[in-house]
């Protein structure tokens, strides 16, 4: 549908949520994005789960393509043919999610972060920017590597000092950033001990100011402190998750 009205993309959106049609989702939130404004709790909403509904259908493509090709490869000479044919589909994945995750990149950079003036809007921003470029780390090797892994850490340690400056240490967008960040360092950056200090620090200074959570966001952060704390159980047992909880 053809319109760049505010009120009528929201809606849009809202029904293409509902009919789980996500790209078309994300072509409304992007035209939304690009109207220069600061966008309400809502539309930040529905503009995250847009994204991360097309680039999370990508990523597990990707993850389930590289098993196959792990497989194949395991199986030796008789199954080369498949393992080129498996790795050539497995670049196509790789080529939308890096189109998708620069696309939100953009925008977050160009339109969405230089018109937030919120403090949980622009941790909210940042933090999803680390995410972004977390997404592109886990398919990309050497030098092009390394550098969505710089521009992921920078993001995410950003919204943090933010997020410890200005936020409730039970705001779901304090804990959601904590998770994230944590994953990071467990998941692309190795560092297990460090990514298991951020995400205790997280869970145990929420469970010392509980008291003062609100009933609004009550629901949300006890939620975020549950997928710490089940991460943190996994990390320091002697299974840890291939894939950790993140928000």
């Amino acid at each position: 549908m053809d319109t760049n009205d505010r009120t009528d993309l929201v809606t849009l959106a809202k029904c293409a949520e509902q009919c789980e049609r996500y790209e078309d989702m994300v072509e409304f939130m992007g035209k939304l994005a690009l109207h220069d404004i600061e966008l309400t709790v809502e539309e930040r909403n529905l503009f995250s789960v847009a994204f991360k509904n097309v680039v999370g259908a990508r990523r597990n493509a990707w993850r389930t393509t590289s098993t196959m090709i792990s497989k194949l490869q395991d199986e030796g000479k008789f199954q080369e043919e498949a393992t080129r044919i498996a790795a050539v589909y497995q670049k196509e994945i790789e080529t939308e999610l890096e189109e998708m995750c620069n696309n939100m990149i953009a925008l977050l950079d160009e339109h969405l972060i230089p018109h937030s003036s919120q403090d949980d809007a622009l941790v909210f921003m940042k933090k999803m920017k680390g995410d972004y470029h977390r997404y592109l780390s886990e398919c990309f090797e050497g030098d092009k590597r390394r550098e969505v892994v710089k521009k992921s850490q920078e993001a995410y340690e950003k919204a943090k000092e933010q997020s410890d400056a200005a936020l409730a240490t039970t705001h779901p967008i304090r804990l959601g950033l904590a998770l994230n960040f944590s994953v990071f360092y467990y998941e692309i950056n190795i560092e297990p001990k460090k990514a298991c200090e951020l995400a205790k620090q997280a869970y145990d200074d929420a469970i010392s100011d509980l008291d003062q959570l609100d009933e609004e966001s009550y629901k949300d952060s006890t939620l975020i402190m549950q997928l710490l704390r089940d991460n943190l159980t996994l990390w320091t047992s002697n299974h840890a998750p291939d894939n950790p909880e993140e928000t």
